[in-house]
C-alpha cells in the first residue's frame, strides 16, 4: 500500500524558514575575494622586487627590507596572505569534515597554526627592519 502525501498548505518560503540562514557564507565569501584582490598588487610588487634582488648579497637584501615601504609591503603581504589562506582552509575543513567535534578541533588547530606562522613571519621582518647594522 503506497502512502499518498497530501498537498501542503505551506508556501515554499514557509517550508524553507528555519532551515538555516542563507546569508551565513556571504561575508566569508566577500572576505576571500577582498583579500585576494588586496594581495594582487602586494604579490606583484614583492615578486618584482625579489627578481631584482636575485643576485644581491645579504647586505643589499637587508637594506631593501629595512626600507620602510618595503617592510610594510612585506608585513601586509604576510598578514593578508595568512588570513586569506586561513579562510580558504576553513572552507575546505567545513566542507569535507563531517563530524562536528573533529571539524571544530581541526578548525581551532588550523587557526592556531596559521596565526603562529603569521606572527613568526611578521616578527622576522620586524627584527630585520629594526636591526641597527647588525
Amino acid at each position: 500500500m503506497s502512502k499518498i502525501s497530501s498537498p501542503s498548505l505551506r508556501s515554499p518560503l514557509g517550508r524553507a524558514k528555519g532551515l538555516g540562514s542563507s546569508r551565513s557564507g556571504v561575508s566569508h565569501w566577500w572576505l576571500q575575494r577582498l583579500t585576494a584582490m588586496g594581495m594582487i598588487p602586494l604579490v606583484l610588487y614583492c615578486l618584482i622586487s625579489f627578481i631584482m634582488l636575485a643576485d644581491a648579497d645579504l647586505n643589499t637584501a637587508r637594506a631593501w627590507i629595512q626600507h620602510p615601504f618595503n617592510s610594510v609591503a612585506m608585513i601586509l603581504l604576510l598578514a593578508v596572505g595568512f588570513y586569506h589562506a586561513s579562510l580558504g582552509l576553513q572552507v575546505v575543513i567545513e566542507d569535507y569534515i563531517s563530524t562536528k567535534t573533529r571539524r571544530i578541533l581541526t578548525l581551532a588547530f588550523t587557526k592556531m597554526v596559521m596565526t603562529a606562522f603569521a606572527v613568526m613571519s611578521i616578527y622576522s621582518i620586524l627584527l630585520i627592519t629594526l636591526a641597527n647594522g647588525v
